[in-house]
This record gives C-alpha cells, sequence and structure tokens, in this order.
C-alpha cells in the first residue's frame, strides 16, 4: 500500500506525540484525523492551553477531534489503522479493532519490561544500561499486544528522563515509519511477548524524596529518573528542598545546587 493510500488517524497528546507526527510526516506519512486532550489551564496564571498535537494539527491543516471520552459516534469516517503515542486516555477494546490493520502503539520500553505509566523513568531509576522502543499492535491489556519491531537504545551513564526520552522519540518514530509500507501491505507478522512482564507504575510527587544517608548509586539513578518530574528533594526543618543539579563521583552522591521551597536555586 502506497503511503499516500494509507490512511491513518493519530492519537497523541503531548510533545513526544507532535514529534513523532513530524517525523512520520518528513517520510510521506501524513494522518487524516488527529485525535488529542481537550485544551487545559496551563502554569501560574491557568490559562488554557492546547497541548502541542493540537498546534501541529492546526499548523499542518488537519482535522482535529478533542473528545472528553471515546465513544462510538466519534467517527464519520472508516481508517486503515490507527497510531497512538501517549494519548493519555484508556482505548475501549471495540476502537482497538475498529481499523482494518488494528492500532499500532509507540512503547519507549522493550516490552514486556515496564508496562505501565513510567518505562523510561523505571529504566534509569533501576540503573539499566539499555532500554528501547517497541511498536506492538494494541490488544485489551496494558502493553501487552504483540511486538511489531524492536530497537535497543544505550543509557549514558549520566543520562537524564529528558534527554533519554528525545532519544526514544526519535528512535521510535523512525522505527515507525520504517515498518509502515510493509505493515500496511501486511508483510510483517507480529509476535507475541516474550518472558515476564514487569510493571512500573504511575509516579507520584512524594516518590521525589531522598534518603541523603542511603545507597549513593540509587539516589544518583532516583536524580537522573525524576529530573524533569516530580524532582528530586529532600526535607529540612520541615521543607522541601529541591535538588536541580548533582553528580555520582566517587561512589558519593554529590548535590551541587537546591532550590529551596519557597526561594532561588543556590548552591549546595
Amino acid at each position: 500500500m502506497p503511503k499516500n493510500n494509507l490512511k491513518f488517524a493519530f492519537f497523541g497528546t503531548p510533545d513526544i506525540a507532535s514529534e513523532t507526527l513530524e517525523i512520520l510526516k518528513q517520510h510521506g506519512f501524513v494522518p487524516g484525523l488527529i485525535v488529542t486532550a481537550e485544551d487545559k489551564p496551563k502554569g501560574r496564571k491557568m490559562i488554557i492551553t492546547p497541548p502541542p498535537v493540537k498546534i501541529w494539527a492546526s499548523e499542518n491543516n488537519i482535522p482535529i477531534l478533542q473528545p472528553d471520552k471515546l465513544d462510538k459516534n466519534l467517527f464519520n469516517e472508516s481508517f486503515d489503522l490507527f497510531i497512538v503515542v501517549a494519548y493519555g486516555k484508556i482505548f475501549p477494546e471495540w476502537m482497538i479493532d475498529m481499523p482494518k490493520l488494528g492500532t499500532l502503539n509507540i512503547h519507549y520500553s522493550l516490552l514486556p519490561k515496564y508496562r505501565g505509566a513510567s518505562p523510561v523513568q523505571s529504566a534509569i531509576l533501576n540503573g539499566d544500561k539499555e532500554t528501547g522502543v517497541t511498536i506492538q499492535k494494541m490488544v485489551k491489556e496494558l502493553d501487552a499486544g504483540p511486538i511489531v519491531a524492536q530497537e535497543k537504545v544505550i543509557i549514558e551513564d549520566s543520562e537524564k528522563t529528558p534527554e533519554l526520552l528525545k532519544k526514544l522519540t526519535k528512535t521510535g518514530g523512525e522505527l515507525l515509519a520504517k515498518i509502515l509500507p510493509d505493515y500496511s501491505d501486511q508483510k510483517i507478522e507480529s509476535v507475541g511477548q516474550q518472558g515476564q512482564a514487569v510493571l512500573c507504575a504511575k509516579i507520584k510527587k512524594e516518590d521525589g524524596l531522598v534518603d541523603l544517608s542511603g545507597d549513593p548509586v540509587k539516589n544518583y539513578n532516583k536524580f537522573r529518573a525524576f529530573y524533569e518530574w516530580p524532582r528530586t528533594y529532600f526535607m529540612k526543618d520541615g521543607k522541601r528542598i529541591i535538588i536541580t543539579d548533582a553528580a555520582l563521583e566517587e561512589g558519593k552522591f554529590l548535590i551541587k545546587k537546591i532550590l529551596p521551597e519557597g526561594r532561588k536555586e543556590i548552591p549546595y
């Protein structure tokens, strides 16, 4: 099936989804419809702000839907394929199976390892030396679908979540663009996931608390994993002190800069 004949809808919301759309566009794959989350208040002034995917869709003149929930009356046309990248809503089974080629999802780990909401942070948190990208054919059970393609990515010793996610986003977008022609021609057979599933939970703000007397490597990995959010911190005199810069040197967790509650960043 030629690129211009593949009729697909894209579901996604944050920057990683809009960056994936740009990669697909560069390879000649442009969705006929984009479905994204609703505009939401953002920042201290709580200004209503569109998600990055909506901005990308508007710039590229692609029809947009922003439903508060997914229902069977959402579409007035049929699609060959759905592609999902960090959409943010649970897909009902009837919707997963709606297109004739099913629904593909980019997941940022080597499934079945790190099924769930925090695969990138979990890889860093656990001190893994490699992770990767999986393109899976979605099923009802979360991140349990058969694998269409995978690619490994090395994790550098000092790499933080934003840096690793940027690398994984590029790898995932390029891999998807590479396999789409053969997948749309039904020349790729997906393979069931092999091995024990490893689950990772949604991250909470309190997960960023570090024990300064604890394991230095674990503390540094937590700093790297939670660098952007929820940020690592320790408590002093009942106040939260955010760690903004740190390193692991000669086996010691060295804090370089901090952000005390209600104050500006200062050296530690």
